[in-house]
């Protein structure tokens, strides 16, 4: 059967695969995926906040004839690309729905961080940005999802797609609980997702089998006491002194009682406590986050921290109050899924003016959280890290920072990986 392609000796399509048909999509199609992704990067919106965003990938979803179905709430797409056969006696194609989906996940929330840089497509939302390159995964996973859309149509994809397009990556607790919820995983057999790189040269992908990122929590200590005056400590409960031997004691105790190996981290990012020098204050309060690389730690931490608050609060007659919240687990990759998406990288990279086998580089563990996570403790899947730093620039950028730039080649990479993933 001739798909409109022109055929080689013995009937066969010339060059049809799956990579010169990327080529052709991407040909077309890669201009507006560029200018998709400019237009969410300078309307950024926070954690489920994102109706706009939400509704330019309903609208793009829509226009390829697809059936997106959003959120309760207004942010969040769910899709579904299904298998069709083609069938010469018939009008029309039939899905064939199968089972074990592959879900392809994208971030779609900003920062409240302010970007700097003049771009001419730079945030016209003061205090808000793209600073961690989700405006990026967004854009690849939709045009992924367009191709393997067009795919489809012509008999080609063999099994089904979900495109999760998930609000609040960066809140805690995140949306991809919200994701799990809605049933973004029911039918799933495993999922895959992508985060931009800035210290990986645009046209490269990062893999790595096993822990990929961090725990990470987030916890609020409050102590108090009667108050009093700075020149009489001894006849009250000398708060700030309280406070401040919890900061820098609490990390140190609880490397002793947890395995280092496992790389606990308890790092402050706000104290306060007091007004005037000469006033002991009644409450004081100290905030940050705890990070481990070890799931059994992650498990571990809470109980060992209220244990080791009290005790250390007890030598200054200090009441306690602690608030922890549960962020998200380690992203922990599977092996196997790992393989599929070297293949698939090898695939996307092996195009003219491709970086090759070269281009699929080794990544370590990152201190980061991620609530892909979430998903993984559900079902199998991986996480990838995509190369987005300009070929020779040297500027040290990093993600949640002002400066955070990305080269918009990575775009057409991203999408092709996706792709290849999907149709292998």
């Amino acid at each position: 059967m001739n798909l409109g392609l022109p055929l080689e000796n013995g009937g066969r399509a010339a060059d049809d695969t799956v990579s010169s048909r990327l080529s052709a999509f991407l040909a077309q199609r890669e201009p507006e995926l560029v200018g998709f992704r400019r237009d969410v990067h300078a309307h950024p919106e926070l954690g489920r906040r994102e109706l706009r965003t939400t509704a330019r990938i309903v609208e793009q979803l829509e226009s390829a004839g697809l059936a997106p179905r959003t959120l309760p709430n207004g942010t969040g797409v769910i899709c579904d690309i299904d298998p069709v056969s083609i069938d010469p006696t018939a009008p029309e194609y039939h899905p064939r729905h199968g089972t074990g989906r592959l879900a392809i996940r994208a971030d779609i929330d900003a920062l409240p961080i302010q970007e700097a840089g003049e771009l001419p497509f730079r945030s016209t939302v003061h205090g808000v940005s793209h600073a961690c390159g989700h405006d990026l995964h967004t854009t690849a996973a939709l045009g992924a999802g367009l191709f393997l859309a067009e795919q489809a149509r012509i008999g080609r994809l063999t099994r089904g797609v979900r495109l999760v397009f998930q609000p609040a990556e960066e809140l805690l607790p995140g949306g991809a609980i919200d994701m799990v919820e809605a049933g973004a995983l029911d039918g799933v057999a495993s999922i895959i997702g992508l985060h931009c790189d800035p210290k990986i040269d645009a046209g490269r992908i990062g893999l790595r089998v096993g822990p990929l990122t961090a725990a990470c929590d987030t916890l609020a200590l409050r102590l108090s006491g009667p108050g009093g005056h700075t020149s009489r400590p001894h006849l009250t409960v000398d708060l700030v002194y309280a406070l401040a031997s919890l900061v820098t004691e609490l990390p140190a105790a609880l490397s002793r009682r947890i395995d280092p190996r496992a790389g606990v981290s308890l790092v402050w990012g706000a104290i306060e406590a007091g007004q005037a020098s000469n006033a002991i204050p009644q409450s004081g309060e100290a905030r940050g986050t705890l990070r481990a690389m070890d799931q059994r730690a992650w498990n571990q931490a809470p109980d060992v921290i209220l244990e080791l608050v009290d005790s250390i609060a007890a030598t200054y007659g200090a009441k306690t109050e602690l608030e922890y919240v549960r962020g998200v687990p380690p992203v922990v990759n599977d092996e196997h899924v790992v393989d599929l998406l070297r293949e698939a990288a090898h695939r996307a990279l092996a195009v003219p003016g491709g970086a090759g086998p070269d281009g699929v580089v080794p990544v370590d563990q990152s201190m980061g959280g991620e609530d892909f996570s979430w998903y993984l403790q559900q079902v199998p899947g991986a996480m990838a890290r995509l190369g987005v730093r300009a070929p020779g620039d040297q500027t040290p950028r990093d993600l949640h920072q002002p400066t955070f730039l990305a080269d918009e080649s990575a775009i057409a990479v991203g999408v092709r990986f996706f792709a290849e993933a999907a149709l292998a």
